[in-house]
């Protein structure tokens, strides 16, 4: 009987065990226990995506407290070594930022509501000063005909105004959520150090005692460092904005700078909001669109420079957040959660990005050398 070569013995081994340059011996590539394994991760995780869509008018605020919680954490602790009790703290924290919010929004809602009472007549001053689009519609809808296209655009119309009592809807969270958020967040201020020390001493293990010590002070610093200096950053956004509304003769340059402040804590989404809003109000303002692009214009040269230099210069250095990972993250947040979602994109990516330094092993296997 003819012996194969892969059939062979190998002297001293058990018998019937292939010859180590066989294929027999290479294991797969993805085991049955290691696709089991992804397959219930990835059950896990929809389910999970799942609860906190179903369940956003729970999870949303409790997330939010708990973010801006360890966000201010640093501000409550600089208060106790002052003397301050840790309760009487937060709660002064608390007003502290209600008082500042609440001075924006008063700076925002005043031209809106003069602007929204307004809307039929704007519409129709901004469809006047579109009429200069006529000639290239007219012209697109000759060059369709000439190659046999559809009949053409239809003359231009501005969209109806029934989306806004929707938008408002949408944007505006109940009493409910209000009131569990700001009750979770003086609470979770408040017991900040017992909830960590709690967490902490889950664990029996000395190391792993350790690693969650590491985890939490590093997100609390980054976190922490991250409201410092976006917020400082979007201020000074917000009064280049406000003096360039002012030096091209804007309407309520203050409203509009404090808007364009608290937008561009939304990364991408925020600054192309506030672009589109420079242009209609600057469309409807001034009789030229020349005039009326003017401070858009300005705008966009700003959030260039401070998207592509100031920030990345600030921030890049302390955690380097990929691009991709950004608009993803957004994305994804935006989605779930709508514009708090998206607020709180990148502070739960830079939370992802620290448990993933600190739990995944440092001995991660490599690519094969050529």
């Amino acid at each position: 009987m003819r012996v194969l070569p892969s059939e062979r013995l190998i002297p001293g081994g058990g018998e019937g065990e292939p010859l180590p340059g066989s294929h027999a011996d290479l294991p797969p590539v993805i085991r049955r226990t290691e696709f089991v394994a992804f397959a219930i991760a990835g059950l896990l995780l929809i389910a999970v995506v799942a609860v906190l869509y179903v369940a956003r008018a729970f999870f949303l605020p409790v997330v939010m407290a708990f973010v801006v919680g360890t966000m201010l954490s640093p501000a409550a602790t600089f208060l106790e070594n002052r003397k301050v009790p840790r309760g009487l703290g937060a709660v002064l924290i608390v007003i502290a930022v209600t008082a500042v919010v609440t001075f924006v929004v008063a700076l925002i809602a005043s031209p809106v509501m003069e602007w929204s009472s307004r809307l039929p007549e704007l519409g129709a001053q901004l469809k006047d000063k579109l009429h200069v689009f006529d000639r290239p519609l007219m012209l697109w809808r000759e060059l369709q005909a000439m190659v046999g296209g559809s009949e053409g655009l239809p003359s231009f119309q501005l969209p109806k105004f029934e989306w806004v009592q929707p938008t408002l809807e949408f944007l505006s969270p109940t009493f409910t959520e209000f009131l569990l958020f700001f009750v979770t967040l003086i609470l979770f201020i408040a017991s900040w150090r017992d909830l960590r020390r709690a967490l902490i001493m889950t664990f029996s293990d000395r190391d792993a005692r350790l690693r969650t010590l590491r985890i939490l002070n590093e997100i609390e610093v980054h976190l922490g460092s991250y409201l410092l200096t976006v917020t400082v950053i979007n201020i000074g956004v917000g009064i280049a904005a406000g003096l360039v509304c002012a030096l091209t003769g804007m309407p309520n340059p203050a409203g509009l700078g404090a808007l364009a402040a608290t937008l561009n804590f939304i990364p991408i989404i925020g600054p192309i909001a506030m672009f589109a809003i420079l242009v209609v109000v600057g469309l409807v303002a001034f009789p030229t669109i020349g005039g009326g692009l003017a401070a858009a214009i300005a705008f966009g040269g700003i959030t260039f420079l401070e998207g592509h230099f100031v920030t990345p210069t600030i921030i890049g250095r302390r955690l380097a957040l990929n691009a991709l990972a950004v608009l993803l993250a957004l994305a994804f947040w935006t989605w779930l959660w709508g514009p708090m979602g998206a607020f709180l994109s990148s502070p739960l990516l830079i939370v992802g990005l620290i448990l993933k330094e600190h739990l995944l092993p440092e001995d991660a296997p490599q690519l094969p050398q050529e």
